[in-house]
């Protein structure tokens, strides 16, 4: 009975390395199932350009930018200039700020930031997914203590990865 007592330890611990050594997780992006490439291999995005009445200028350059990265990221998919078999284009038509808020004295103390794009897509494959003049938006509020200066480009850092993610998820995603 002493010999179980001694190996007891030893086999718990052989038996809970194997367990452990053949346990495995895998995580990662689920692969874009709605994109046929055998079909589809290349996408073109024109840049969007900022129509709305407040213009701030880095919102257009960055706005572009993550959306370019968003379809090479997480797609097989090919950027070129123009004629892509998909075709993504548009432009930033809203970027508007709102009092969302008052306190007790009447003052607003809270303001919305909305950013509003206008997409057309078009799937030279499939027709039937097209759509044209559909608009995205995205809001962030801060605290009206702070000027929009301060806090602008943090704000639409999170504007534009919601936008470009709802842009995602309408084209090659369809969720």
């Amino acid at each position: 009975m002493d010999w179980i007592k001694k190996t007891t330890p030893v086999v718990f611990l052989v038996i809970l390395g194997f367990v452990v050594c053949s346990c495995r997780i895998s995580m990662g992006l689920a692969p874009i199932s709605s994109i046929d490439y055998t079909k589809v291999k290349t996408i073109s995005i024109a840049d969007f350009q900022n129509r709305a009445e407040y213009v701030y200028a880095p919102l257009a350059t960055e706005f572009n930018q993550k959306l370019k990265d968003m379809f090479i990221q997480q797609t097989r998919l090919r950027l070129v200039d123009s004629g892509g078999d998909l075709e993504i284009s548009g432009e930033i038509t809203g970027y508007n700020q709102y009092n969302e808020a008052v306190d007790a004295s009447g003052y607003s103390s809270k303001v919305k930031l909305t950013l509003t794009v206008k997409v057309t897509y078009v799937n030279n494959a499939d027709h039937k997914d097209d759509f044209t003049d559909q608009q995205f938006s995205a809001f962030q509020t801060y605290d009206s203590s702070q000027l929009l200066t301060a806090v602008q480009d943090n704000l639409i850092t999170l504007m534009v990865k919601d936008i470009t993610e709802q842009i995602f998820n309408a084209t090659v995603a369809n969720w």
